[in-house]
């Protein structure tokens, strides 16, 4: 199928799209469970019957609706029919507060807005039970030709709107299909990241529908209930997540053989050695690695963590460093209502991320962000070498290192722990210009909506006081 996206008009590049990509296969095959199963035939009714509520709502084709709905069928209904209705799907964080919401939809202005009336569950269920209500917003087109707009994770400085075509998104689908290592037809993925965000949305939601493997969400976002959902059925499973549901399971004792668990694929921050071989010590399958931005989707992987920390980039995107900085190929600038040369500029997006491209190989290793160079007395100290110390001591469940002032660490512990006891362990292993300056312990570390750590100095300083 070729996408041909009229400027301003996001319906010519939707209508279609969903059934050729994603409602493929037989509509007896089961595409997700929630506990309990649900088929693709289901699935396509429901969203046939939401189209009729959003069209009823204001939703027209060219429009925009705003979902702002928890992990739910609820929300993957509305997101299809959205999409099946040729319109621009606006996906919010249902975390989101009152004021960040109205903030941006009066920036968006969707058509409609579609939020629970009722929610059920319980506040660890990873999928909800929720139903919706469509309220009118504005009579006004989409902004953009985009299929999807998200805003980024915001773990370093305020959130970005970002859009990518259906084109992209089913550029980005096909690419998983190519990639060696991911979950297979007939498989499952205990889906644990938010499909507001682009690993739950494409490598999760999307791939999976496509592919023909089962999304299994665990009841429940404990170590325990994520081994039941692995263990609920005899088809291999692949456990897909960010490194704090990698933290959860290296310290959850399975019951027993798990000869279903096929490997764990985690996105987002890189996982600190420890945890990682704490994990591969306690299941003994593969623990992948995956790297993305919300901009372009998935830029590289190592899912069998043969190169641990560097990663492959993924089929189709090329990685390029200039300056100290990784630069990934992306045709047009993902950023809604944003100019800017330094974050986007004649095909290649700037990532803001250091690393290294191996001449020989092509593999990409992340130093982490190119902002985290600092001078003290005249010596160049690498906050993320200074973090990935501290993460590693014994004691320590989290940590981020910012420059406010001084090199300084805020950790999470993970056990007993003293700021005495964490100066003397860090005096044994760094120099003393690379030591923090000023150490808070802190009992929870703030985190973004993906489960990333922030890293704004303010934020942090606010969190520790």
């Amino acid at each position: 199928m070729t996408v041909h996206p009229v400027a301003g008009d996001p319906s010519a590049a939707t209508v279609g799209w969903v059934d050729d990509i994603l409602f493929t296969g037989h509509p007896s095959d089961i595409c997700l469970r929630l506990p309990e199963p649900v088929d693709k035939g289901t699935l396509r009714r429901l969203v046939g019957e939401a189209q009729t509520r959003l069209a009823e709502a204001g939703l027209r084709r060219g429009g925009a609706a705003a979902l702002r709905l928890p992990p739910s069928l609820a929300y993957v209904v509305n997101l299809l029919a959205t999409w099946r209705s040729g319109a621009q799907a606006v996906l919010l964080d249902h975390r989101l507060t009152d004021h960040e919401v109205d903030r941006a939809l009066r920036r968006l202005t969707p058509q409609v807005v579609v939020a629970p009336v009722r929610t059920g569950g319980g506040a660890l269920r990873v999928f909800v039970d929720v139903t919706e209500g469509i309220t009118p917003w504005s009579d006004r087109p989409a902004g953009s030709p985009h299929a999807v707009i998200q805003l980024s994770s915001g773990s370093t400085g305020p959130s970005k709107v970002i859009g990518r075509t259906a084109e992209d998104l089913v550029g980005e689908v096909r690419r998983y299909t190519r990639i060696d290592g991911v979950a297979l037809p007939g498989e499952r993925i205990i889906l644990l990241p938010s499909m507001v965000h682009v690993l739950g949305l494409v490598g999760g939601l999307l791939y999976g529908l496509h592919a023909g493997v089962e999304l299994c969400p665990p009841e429940r976002l404990g170590g325990d209930a994520i081994l039941a959902a692995v263990a609920a059925q005899d088809s291999p499973a692949t456990v897909l997540g960010v490194p704090f549901h990698i933290g959860l399971l290296a310290s959850t004792t399975p019951p027993g053989r798990l000869p279903q668990l096929k490997r764990m694929t985690t996105g987002g921050e890189l996982v600190p050695a420890a945890v990682a071989r704490a994990f591969t010590d306690r299941y003994g399958v593969p623990l992948g690695n995956m790297y993305g931005m919300t901009e372009v989707g998935v830029i590289g992987t190592d899912l069998y963590g043969a190169h641990r920390p560097a990663i492959a980039p993924a089929p189709g995107i090329l990685v390029r460093e200039r300056g100290g900085e990784l630069q990934v190929s992306c045709p047009a600038s993902p950023y809604v209502g944003l100019a800017d040369p330094t974050r986007w500029s004649d095909g290649w997006l700037h990532t803001r991320d250091a690393g290294v491209v191996d001449p020989d190989t092509g593999l990409v290793t992340v130093r982490g962000r190119l902002d985290s160079q600092v001078s003290v007395g005249g010596m160049k100290v690498d906050l993320t070498e200074v973090e990935t110390t501290v993460a590693e001591l014994p004691g320590v469940g989290a940590a981020v290192v910012v420059w406010d002032d001084g090199i300084t660490a805020y950790v999470q512990p993970d056990g007993p722990l003293s700021e005495e006891t964490l100066d003397k362990l860090l005096a044994e292993r760094l120099a003393g210009y690379k030591r923090p300056r000023t150490l808070h312990l802190l009992d929870q570390l703030p985190r973004t909506t993906t489960g990333k750590l922030v890293r704004s100095a303010s934020a942090l300083r606010d969190a520790a006081s």
